[in-house]
């Protein structure tokens, strides 16, 4: 059964789509096959991919209200083992739709469940707020991932979220695991992104991920061509970073991954690494 791995945090800006997208392409680099759902009205986690929903194309939120199946949302990217369901401007609506529908916020979690046996692992991208779509996301997901930008600021924004989290665990879903944060935005020049991941690290324990995602210009120029970074620059340090968030991933999930460690991103582009197997 696949895993569905949400990421997530309420404070827009911190590097949540960025995450989400280039996780995911780091784990069909690593021969995962991953399912990334674009669940942000804004839909970028499909157009930092280079899929588009066209004016009358079925997205995710057809799926999640079951006027389209999940053939006609689904796109392949360019990596074979990596599909994407991109969001449209009506997953906008959906909060206000959907208010009174029974078991409203269970809805994305009957859509998914069927595909567990199809991939390894689907990771969900959600908008930047705590409303309906975010509750959903949570109610169908097993973990949660908080990627945290490297400010002062970020930090209130967390323990916000973590009691959120903790509360939809008490009274809603009591084996939704809080997987851990993420780092993202790190200067290892500047004194405060080492304070805060200092102030992290103490809030989350062993949980948070050792491998922080660096302040890298080429992470911020892909989205604009409708690229991951691996498509883009695959030789890049925010490359390399996202390969070492996704072994330490799939590590914590008890996979073998001394074969992982040697592994680069180098050449043209991203291709899927072959571990002799």
């Amino acid at each position: 059964m696949g895993e569905i791995v949400v990421i997530a945090n309420q404070k827009g800006g911190v590097g949540k789509t960025t995450t989400s997208i280039n996780l995911a392409y780091a784990l069909a680099c690593l021969n995962q096959e991953v399912l990334l759902i674009d669940f942000d009205p804004q839909g970028n986690a499909g157009s930092g991919l280079g899929v588009t929903v066209e004016e009358g194309g079925k997205s995710v939120y057809h799926f999640l209200t079951k006027t389209a199946t999940f053939e006609q949302v689904v796109r392949q990217t360019s990596n074979e083992l990596l599909d994407v369901i991109p969001a449209c401007k009506n997953l906008a609506g959906a909060e206000v739709e959907l208010v009174n529908v029974r078991g409203r916020e269970n809805m994305l979690k009957d859509v998914l469940e069927p595909l567990r046996n199809m991939y390894k692992y689907i990771i969900i991208d959600c908008p930047p707020s705590l409303g309906l779509l975010t509750l959903n996301a949570m109610m169908a997901a097993d973990s949660v991932i908080t990627p945290v930008q490297c400010e002062y600021y970020a930090m209130e924004g967390l323990a916000h979220f973590i009691s959120t989290v903790a509360k939809i665990k008490q009274f809603l879903h009591p084996k939704l695991k809080m997987d851990g944060g993420v780092l993202t935005m790190f200067d290892s020049r500047m004194n405060l992104s080492k304070q805060v991941f200092g102030e992290v690290s103490r809030f989350f324990g062993d949980q948070v991920y050792k491998t922080p995602i660096p302040r890298n210009i080429r992470l911020a120029e892909a989205p604009s061509f409708g690229q991951s970074i691996f498509d883009y620059d695959p030789a890049c340090r925010g490359a390399n970073a996202y390969i070492q968030l996704a072994i330490e991933f799939l590590a914590r999930r008890g996979a073998d991954v001394q074969d992982y460690q040697s592994f680069q991103m180098t050449g043209e582009r991203a291709v899927n690494y072959d571990f002799g197997g």
